[in-house]
């Protein structure tokens, strides 16, 4: 079953750059979890990918942001 984010992120919740192509909703290293811009926010406070950790979702071409790992 493939899974997509309703109403994706306009901007990182940590550095508030635009979302473009990838981010992971997922739990930080601080504690709360967040939107992270692919790969410099997620690559520095994200806690992994999966069950309890975070999904990354990948911008396709009809706009969408299909759930490809976690």
């Amino acid at each position: 079953m493939t899974k997509t984010y309703r109403n994706p992120p306009s901007n990182c919740d940590i550095c508030h750059a635009p979302i473009t192509n990838m981010f992971v909703d997922g739990a930080t290293t601080a504690g709360p979890w967040g939107n992270m811009c692919w790969p410099k926010c997620y690559a520095k406070y994200g806690q992994g990918l999966g069950t309890g950790k975070g999904q990354k979702y990948e911008k396709q071409p009809n706009g969408t942001f299909l759930k490809t790992a976690g």
